[in-house]
């Protein structure tokens, strides 16, 4: 009986979700252990182009097993496989049906391959069910921090929520450590709401099935949130494992460019127009793959750039051509005059960046970000401070994370969440914002504090190393279940 360990990992149909999977792949399989990346026809693309681009040979342990997406079968446009390209509410539950549907050619591949063990991603409550019946453990994947899983949980046990006179009163999230205040507000629209429909439904089988797996695996490491991390072991009583920041398993230029996707602009280009800059002179703005402002917010965007006179990189998602039609474009402003005016002095990547490359250049001095937990931990990673900018999903608990316990950051000013679109901030909260992270005392204070975390992340993952050491207990604990 041979003893190599193999492992399935199934993660969820979003970039911000791959990404750190494949990162994880390229970690374990380093350490010897064979990797089957179970995905849909048009994400293996991503997936491949990333691998491709590892130096590693222990990349040749992971190999790819496609499954077809059901798109057609529940309604989905052919070809939507990929949940950054669900844009309207009524799509949600189509794709839903269509992960639930994943569920019995999943059980078919298990069967075939016969894995150890199976890590997938929260979106996909019923793996539990399928581990259980091959008896094997299923890891759950949550792309999110320790912080906020821990935050969400209370939030969802407790629903302190319901104890306010109104949207905008603030109440202590309950059993958290750090004393926390959060508004209704900042909740999904859904919770707020308390909205029972298949989307909650499938949103709370989501959470749940988390702690009915064998264990969790975090994006993250002990320094950073030791306090959360003891926490979810000892309140909510779960086993976890912190292997983070995954990022840093990314060693070459091009490794860190392929990541998630092929950069839409040439990452040496880039790369000499940051060496052309002064050390922590630039702002790199980016709110990740899933949000798409209208005109009126960019253009306060803009405008809040300028007016800070620093130099920058900002990331603009592109607009479908439809629509833009449907938007009627501001006359008097378009981010080609305001991309020409500031040349030079800004820089506009249209699509997917090479963000790893650009916040670990030493020109880089601030991050406009959304707080995905993903860019959150690259931020930190590259301890670079960060201006909070959260819209949705868990990114409002990420914020409190980086300004309130981690203090290297400053928000913005979001009160609301609103899926995709986000709440409006005008200009002077941007100026306000990138002038408060990149100048003066309080800047310098948060920049020596990122520094020092950056530091921290590096060691987390060498040798003996927090996380480097939770991964070696995790292979263990596995292989002493399998053989």
């Amino acid at each position: 009986m041979g003893s190599q360990l193999h492992m399935f990992m199934f993660p969820f149909m979003a970039r911000g979700h791959m990404i750190p999977v494949v990162d994880m792949a390229k970690f374990l399989s380093s350490r010897g252990i064979k990797i089957t990346i179970v995905t849909t026809p048009l994400n293996s693309i991503s997936i491949s182009n990333s691998l491709h681009a590892s130096k590693s040979l222990s990349v040749s342990q992971i190999h790819l097993l496609i499954l077809e997406f059901p798109s057609v079968r529940v309604g989905l446009p052919d070809g939507c496989e990929n949940f950054d390209s669900v844009l309207s509410p009524a799509m949600f539950p189509k794709f839903i049906s269509a992960l639930n549907l994943l569920q019995t050619p999943f059980e078919e591949a298990v069967m075939e391959h016969r894995p150890h063990c199976i890590l997938a991603d929260a979106f996909f409550p019923w793996a539990n069910d399928v581990a259980a019946k091959f008896g094997i453990p299923r890891l759950n994947f949550n792309g999110t921090s320790f912080f906020s899983y821990c935050a969400s949980e209370f939030m969802r046990i407790h629903e302190p929520y319901n104890h306010v006179s109104s949207d905008t009163e603030p109440f202590l999230i309950p059993y958290l450590p750090g004393e926390i205040a959060f508004t209704k507000m900042k909740l999904s629209q859904l919770v707020r709401e308390n909205v029972k429909n298949d989307v909650t439904d499938f949103l709370k089988r989501a959470q749940e099935s988390g702690s009915a797996s064998y264990g969790v695996v975090m994006n993250s490491f002990y320094e950073l949130e030791s306090e959360y991390v003891d926490c979810f072991r000892n309140v909510l009583g779960r086993k976890a494992w912190h292997i983070g920041p995954l990022s840093l398993c990314n060693k070459v230029t091009e490794e860190k460019a392929q990541r998630g996707n092929g950069s839409t602009i040439d990452e040496h280009e880039c790369l000499k127009w940051l060496d052309a800059k002064k050390p922590n002179s630039v702002v790199y703005v980016c709110f990740g793959s899933m949000t798409k402002f209208n005109s009126d917010q960019l253009k306060e965007i803009a405008s809040g750039l300028e007016a800070s006179e620093k130099n920058f990189i900002w990331v603009v998602r592109k607009v479908k051509r439809e629509e833009e039609e449907e938007e009627e474009e501001d006359q008097d402003w378009s981010l080609e005059e305001f991309e020409q005016r500031m040349e030079g002095k800004g820089m506009i990547i249209r699509g997917w960046a090479p963000q790893v490359l650009i916040l670990d250049h030493p020109a880089v001095g601030g991050f406009i970000t959304h707080c995905g937990w993903n860019s959150t931990l690259e931020g930190v990673a590259a301890g670079v401070p960060m201006v909070t900018w959260p819209v949705s999903a868990e990114q409002f608990y990420n914020e409190k994370l980086v300004t309130e316990v981690l203090k290297v950051g400053v928000a913005v000013g979001v009160e609301k969440w609103v899926r995709i679109v986000g709440d409006f901030i005008g200009k002077g909260a941007v100026e306000k914002a990138i002038r408060r992270v990149m100048e003066g005392e309080e800047a310098e204070e948060m920049r020596n504090r990122a520094k020092e975390l950056g530091e921290m992340a590096r060691k987390a993952v060498a040798e003996n190393g927090s996380s480097c050491s939770d991964l070696d207990a995790l292979i263990k604990e596995l292989k002493s279940l399998a053989f």
